[in-house]
């Protein structure tokens, strides 16, 4: 495209150049104020014009729209660019990009754009992350789009609408675009039954809900016992005990999972989308004949998915590497592995995903990258580190905020940092507050108490970050090129 029009007061995004019939579209930011407009110049006889809502000049015999950022303007540049529409991304390597303050998206651009063969999420938040940070699921799937536009990826991004518990809550989701639904049926998971004793697991089983799972006691019985499964040299065989156990654990959440998928597919009738099951926020892992288990049942009830999270052995801390024996980790996942191939095939998603580092090499290469990471948290830590470098008062005010709002805050969350232990905001000098991020405790103890620190500080931290944007943008790409670099063949 042509050297985009210079207009006065204004500083122009190259890269979200495009052409809309006659109109060359293209982003920009207010040289005084920061905010971003959506620039169209066109012909005066244009149609396009009449699509978007802006303030028209003149501009060199043309006609000048300048629109701003609003959900109506958002929908006309998605269906005017289909790139900018979220879609489908099979069972591709993918990586989700949680982005609690909606500005990190031109920073998860530019580390794609250094992981080829890795398919983002751009859009992707929980209802419960929704009510923390003020965000509806429509403003997360829109800011998407204006990162997307700005940073001019054309390669295609998913929606993610994150653990979903409620046939309400998809609604939402799916009013809002979304593409890619993560049903999340753990409080329907019975946790006493895997260590419970036989005759409490009989009982249990005996009163499971039979019509719903579309089957009875015996059924259930004569289908898994007696057989055995040979998937790439892992032995499974389910008997009378491990059976009631899996099906005591977890029959209830699959019921779940299949009502959740149902009310999906009667609801979305205008595009494709798909479907992840997790069960990973419960307490006890998900054992390799469990996994067998939550996939032969969710196919028996008529549930199609793209991606499965078990709860993995060891500890997926929020915002911290993993906890635990990485040869433990490797010869559970590869058996995992196994069985989304022979299942599936589907991709095994890695839940509370981020700062991963030591077990990405690993799941990668035994999923031969049909693999899913999600990452959320992480993005807003990066952001207070960029705030930390550039406001170091405010990043103090908030790590302050922490150290007061943690032994509450925790509450939703399995983490065990301590307060203690944290480096204390009034002793750490300017220089090196941005390493306070990279201090165990003070990170997990930033990373929970986000809701807190966006309830008092969230204007503030919102208007450093746009103020000083490519420091953002910097810190996030850093960070997000050591997590997708292993997905993408890199060491």
């Amino acid at each position: 495209m042509s050297e985009l029009p210079t207009l006065a007061g204004f500083v122009a995004y190259p890269r979200s150049a495009a052409t809309i019939g006659s109109a060359t579209a293209f982003l920009v930011r207010d040289a005084v104020s920061d905010v971003k407009r959506l620039a169209l110049v066109a012909e005066a006889d244009d149609p396009v014009l009449n699509a978007f809502d802006g303030e028209r000049s003149e501009l060199d015999g043309r006609v000048l729209l300048l629109c701003e950022m609003t959900p109506g303007n958002a929908i006309c540049l998605r269906e005017a660019l289909s790139w900018l529409r979220p879609q489908p991304l099979g069972l591709r390597t993918s990586a989700g990009c949680g982005d609690r303050l909606g500005l990190a998206t031109p920073g998860h651009v530019r580390a794609m754009r250094n992981a080829p063969g890795v398919m983002p999420i751009y859009a992707q938040q929980s209802i419960r992350e929704n009510a923390r940070t003020g965000r509806s699921p429509q403003e997360v799937v829109d800011d998407a789009t204006w990162g997307v536009f700005q940073e001019g990826w054309r390669e295609g991004y998913g929606a993610d609408a994150d653990h979903l518990k409620t046939t309400d809550d998809a609604d939402v989701t799916v009013a809002a675009g979304y593409t890619f639904f993560t049903v999340d049926p753990g409080d329907h998971v019975d946790d006493e039954a895997h260590t419970a004793p036989l005759d409490l697991l009989r009982e249990k089983y005996e009163q499971l809900p039979w019509e719903t799972l579309d089957s009875s006691p015996d059924a259930l019985r004569s289908l898994y016992l007696g057989r055995s499964y040979d998937l790439e040299g892992l032995q499974l065989a389910f008997d009378e005990e491990s059976l009631l156990r899996a099906a005591a654990k977890y029959a209830r959440a699959t019921v779940h999972a299949a009502r959740m998928y149902r009310h999906l597919d009667e609801t979305i009738v205008d595009r494709t989308w798909e479907l992840e099951v997790s069960v990973d926020e419960t307490a006890t892992p998900t054992s390799h004949l469990e996994h067998l288990y939550i996939a032969s049942e969710l196919k028996r009830l008529g549930v199609r998915w793209v991606s499965l999270a078990p709860r993995y052995v060891g500890d997926f801390e929020k915002g911290v590497d993993y906890i635990g024996d990485l040869d433990i980790f490797r010869t559970d996942f590869a058996g995992h592995a196994a069985i989304a191939r022979a299942l599936g095939p589907y991709k095994l998603s890695l839940h509370s995903g981020s700062d991963k580092f030591s077990i990405y090499s690993i799941a990668n290469e035994e999923t031969h990258g049909v693999v899913h990471l999600k990452t959320a948290g992480t993005s807003y830590l990066e952001a207070l580190r960029a705030i930390a470098r550039v406001e170091p008062d405010l990043f103090r005010a908030i790590y302050e905020l922490a150290f007061l709002r943690y032994d509450e805050d925790r509450a939703t969350y399995h983490v065990s940092a301590e307060t203690d232990r944290a480096p204390r905001p009034e002793v750490v000098p300017d220089s090196v507050l941005p390493d306070v991020l990279d201090q165990f405790d003070a990170r997990e103890m930033l990373h929970v108490t986000f809701g807190s620190a966006l309830a008092r500080y969230g204007d503030q931290i919102k208007a450093a970050l746009i103020a000083n944007e490519e420091a953002h943008y910097a810190a996030i790409e850093t960070h997000f090129d050591r997590h997708l670099a292993p997905f993408a063949g890199r060491s």
